[in-house]
């Protein structure tokens, strides 16, 4: 972040009409020291270098006053030409920030982010994954950078960042993806089923040949594009129809059922999913003794176990099951659980 900010004042100051107007009041400041010196016997050039300063910003402490005509005379004029230089340099302050704002706004700009998200692809998806995220508040603050082809940022939001084109190595890089954390790749909408996944796997080979630590979640159409991207080494495939048509049967089947199951996938009400680690006292104890005491002490319902932070996930385990040091829980709760590690 601090490097950022260094890159961003660094081309602030290398504008060129911002050069100039500074380059011309200290050519100013430097004459007025030399000649209020000269002029004026009792004051020397550090008092002379202070007034020149007070003086052509209008500020006018009146702790240093020329007494002779020449010195004056040559006060007058720097109210005057004060007063006209500090309007130009107000100007070009404020044309810098709105050129810089309008850059960023249609695209043009790029980050040097740390431990942020990307998202590839603009459409109604993207806007909802953003709003939950947003009121999920391990991310409410996250910096998250949207790449996709359209002609602006989509919506106001101080911490989204918007980079126009398509993903390709130049936008992943503007994007800093090396030190990204978590890339979600999806479909564009404009384009058939088949070229959309045919873009979903190419972009996802882009970004994996960039950085392939990073965690990806990719969506996809079609189930048969499924192993293209598992052979892409992708962390999370989501087949949005596939998805879309279990939750419909489940409905026909289960009256009801899909109520629970956007509760708890959604951030705005209700119960939400968590995934916390175990504490180290709960180590090796069975499945069933740590669903009482999560149900018990936090009213939280565990789902599964996950072994380690990326592993495979066990649902309903068998009562007997022993937990082992780095598995986490998956758990329903009305809130995160705050498990310390001696609980």
């Amino acid at each position: 972040m601090i490097l950022l900010w260094n890159r961003k004042f660094r081309n602030f100051l290398r504008s060129e009409k911002l050069d100039k107007v500074l380059v011309i009041i200290l050519i100013i400041i430097t004459i007025n020291t030399i000649t209020i010196s000269w002029l004026e016997p009792d004051i020397s050039k550090a008092d002379a270098f202070w007034w020149s300063i007070v003086t052509l910003t209008t500020v006018g402490y009146g702790d240093i006053t020329p007494v002779t005509v020449g010195g004056r005379v040559i006060a007058i004029l720097d109210m005057f030409v004060g007063i006209g230089f500090l309007a130009i340099f107000t100007a070009s302050l404020a044309g810098i920030f709105v050129d810089q704002k309008l850059k960023n706004d249609l695209g043009m700009g790029s980050y040097n982010f740390n431990n942020h998200l990307i998202i590839c692809e603009w459409n109604s998806r993207a806007r909802f994954i953003i709003n939950e995220l947003r009121r999920f508040p391990k991310t409410q603050d996250d910096k998250i950078i949207l790449i996709a082809n359209i002609d602006r940022k989509p919506i106001e939001d101080n911490n989204l960042f918007f980079i126009k084109g398509n993903v390709s190595d130049e936008t992943l890089i503007r994007a800093n993806l090396m030190q990204a954390i978590t890339v979600i790749i999806l479909g564009d909408d404009s384009i058939d089923d088949t070229a959309r996944d045919a873009k979903v796997i190419l972009s996802t080979l882009t970004v994996e040949s960039i950085n392939p630590n990073a965690y990806t979640v990719v969506e996809l159409v079609d189930e048969t594009h499924v192993k293209s991207c598992q052979r892409a080494k992708v962390d999370e495939i989501i087949v949005s129809s596939e998805l879309s048509s279990m939750l419909i049967s489940q409905a026909a089947l289960n009256h009801g059922i899909t109520k629970v199951v956007s509760e708890i996938l959604s951030t705005k009400t209700g119960n939400k999913l968590y995934k916390i680690a175990i504490p180290d006292s709960r180590v090796g104890s069975s499945f069933l003794e740590v669903f009482t005491y999560m149900k018990q002490a936090y009213q939280s319902i565990v789902l599964a176990v996950q072994k380690g932070i990326e592993g495979d996930v066990i649902s309903n385990p068998p009562t007997d099951y022993k937990l082992e040091n780095g598995d986490y829980l998956i758990v329903v709760s009305q809130h995160e659980p705050r498990l310390l590690k001696k609980s």
